[in-house]
């Protein structure tokens, strides 16, 4: 699959987005180590702290169906169907991705392909718990 397919998979996603406060739609679409396509779409709350983003569901959806790794990941928001202006993921989910992507992760934007140390380069991760 290409960088652009999974970044279509990406705004389909949005639009199951469920964002009646921001109006601002996000979908993500992922590859599992095992090659499956996941997606997620943003899911809002009244009580804003309740939400959660399209990365992490589609993350969570992944690892909850047995996935421990993913190899890619395409995020696309949008307020108003204009998905040319990268939608870049928010700390945690830069921090979920790192547990379960790692270095090699290609996190893929509407200007292109980016690593996990382009977002987050001094990470927490496992080796600070030893």
């Amino acid at each position: 699959m290409t960088s652009k397919e999974l970044f279509d998979l990406a705004v389909r996603a949005s639009e199951r987005s469920y964002s009646p406060y921001s109006r601002f739609r996000v979908g993500a679409a992922l590859i599992a180590g095992s090659g499956k396509i996941y997606t997620g779409c943003n899911i809002e709350n009244a009580s804003y702290s309740m939400t959660i983003c399209a990365e992490r569901t589609a993350i969570f959806k992944a690892v909850s169906e047995g996935e421990k790794e993913i190899r890619a990941i395409a995020v696309a928001g949008s307020a108003d169907d204009d998905y040319s202006v990268p939608c870049t993921p928010c700390g945690a989910c830069l921090q979920v991705m790192a547990e379960f992507g790692g270095d090699d992760l290609m996190i893929i934007l509407s200007d292109g392909e980016h690593g996990l140390n382009d977002f987050l380069p001094l990470r927490f991760s496992e080796k600070n718990l030893k």
